[in-house]
């Protein structure tokens, strides 16, 4: 009977996605020419995405707490300190992903080993592991239709897997969205790589995606233009929005170890059924609408979204939108989110929040105690919904208004949370957020 529903639960998902893919105009998004190469794309993309669908998600969370705390229970680290003050000390890998690959004197001849590293939903991704390493050697980005050997924008668009890296410290200036094939990875390590004032990145109806150890900041719109999407196809783009990295229509992504500020539209924006995504590591900073998952109230296909949100840290300058959610299942453990302005975690059309471990430090302002913002529905109708806070940090009176059936929470229990308190955790699980500076031949 449960293999049943299993199968008739996705066969509706399946019939969904295909009678509604055709008819929204919202699936086409900046594509100005909706060709039959998109066509493809995007039904290749939604196939992919119901493929990496979890029918039990609480099995990823539970798994995920589990690997936490045995990293917990083996250090004995009192380090406690909030403050950003630069580290000086011997290498330290202060969550069990940083555990996986950080503090090895060759990780640079072993870097494909980050690709085993990721965890929650996203930890599927491998990226550009099965593929060869692509050296940037140019940071100019000056054609968009014949891109030149050697620049990022040459590399993305490859057919085959690739895990790029860079022979320098970079500024690269994106003259249009970046947009992604599948299977690759870019690795910022060992370099002081930034995407400054320019277009951002487009990840849109691809699979198996890495970003890891670059700063992307000052992202601006752009008018669009005939851009080049992969090797053997180009075509006309509307406009683009300045986010720092669209999730559009697609799966198995993994974005760690990001530094991000200062983008016109979102720091990450994950919408339309994008799904099986982990968001780690990151630091940010600076930014009004800072990350938004599911972008359409009507478009109840992101019931398939699955996000782990893990090991962050929010801190100055942020809005809201940290994140703001529709439809799906997020999980968001062991941030630090401090002085947000408005809200930190809001959402619409009932998706399930499952806040655990984090630590929470309101600003000042009377009006932003609140953690979580349900201000799209009445209270009778998102007293349903359900919001999970287990193992939360609240701290200079900050409140988290759950809902929900109590009973729910029964399937979190104490034995799948992180024992430690998490005024004591956070700290050091975030410790290293952002890009690490790392330098080739020395631990990172």
């Amino acid at each position: 009977m449960k293999m049943e529903a299993y199968q008739l639960s996705r066969l509706l998902l399946l019939l969904s996605f295909f009678a509604f893919s055709v008819l929204a105009p919202a699936v086409r998004a900046h594509i100005g020419d909706f060709d039959e190469v998109w066509k493809k794309r995007a039904q290749d993309a939604q196939k992919a995405a119901l493929d990496s669908y979890k029918e039990n998600p609480e099995d990823v969370t539970n798994q995920f707490n589990k690997n936490v705390r045995k990293l917990l229970q083996g250090t004995n680290s009192t380090r406690r300190s909030l403050k950003r003050k630069k580290y000086t000390g011997p290498c330290l890998a202060t969550n069990p992903i940083d555990a996986c690959w950080r503090c090895k004197k060759n990780w640079a001849q072993n870097r494909k080993k980050l690709a085993g590293c990721a965890m929650g939903f996203g930890h599927e991704a491998t990226g550009g592991k099965n593929g060869e390493i692509y050296v940037v050697t140019d940071g100019t980005d000056n054609d968009m239709v014949n891109p030149k050997p050697g620049t990022l924008r040459h590399a993305v668009i490859q057919k085959e897997p690739l895990w790029i890296i860079f022979a320098k410290d970079m500024i690269i200036k994106l003259e249009q969205e970046l947009i992604m094939a599948g299977d690759k990875t870019i690795d910022g390590r060992g370099f002081n790589v930034r995407i400054l004032n320019g277009a951002g990145i487009t990840i849109q109806f691809v699979k198996n995606i890495i970003i890891h150890g670059i700063h992307i900041h000052g992202i601006v719109s752009k008018e669009g233009g005939m851009i080049r999407d992969s090797i053997d196809h180009y075509g006309f783009r509307t406009q683009s929005d300045g986010d720092g990295i669209s999730i559009f229509g697609a799966s198995n992504i993994w974005l760690d170890h990001l530094s991000m500020s200062n983008c016109k539209d979102g720091l990450i924006d994950i919408i339309m059924a994008s799904t099986a995504i982990t968001v780690s590591n990151c630091h940010f900073t600076n930014h009004n609408e800072v990350m938004l998952f599911g972008g359409d109230n009507s478009y109840s296909q992101d019931k398939i979204m699955q996000v782990t949100v893990a090991f962050n840290r929010f801190g100055r300058g942020l809005v809201q939108r940290i994140p703001r959610c529709r439809f799906g299942f997020i999980h968001v453990v062991n941030n630090q989110y401090s002085n947000w302005l408005m809200y930190a975690i809001g959402g619409s059309q009932a998706p399930t929040i499952i806040s655990q471990g984090n630590r929470f430090t309101a600003s000042e302002n009377l009006a932003s105690k609140e953690v979580t913002k349900r201000d799209y529905a009445l209270p009778e109708v998102w007293k349903s919904w359900t919001w999970i806070s287990q193992g939360d940090l609240l701290l200079n009176g900050a409140t988290f208004t759950t809902s929900g059936d109590p009973k729910s929470k029964q399937q979190f229990t104490k034995a799948n949370m992180i024992k430690a308190a998490p005024g004591n955790t956070v700290p050091q699980l975030t410790k290293f957020s952002g890009t690490l500076g790392c330098k080739v031949n020395k631990p990172c």
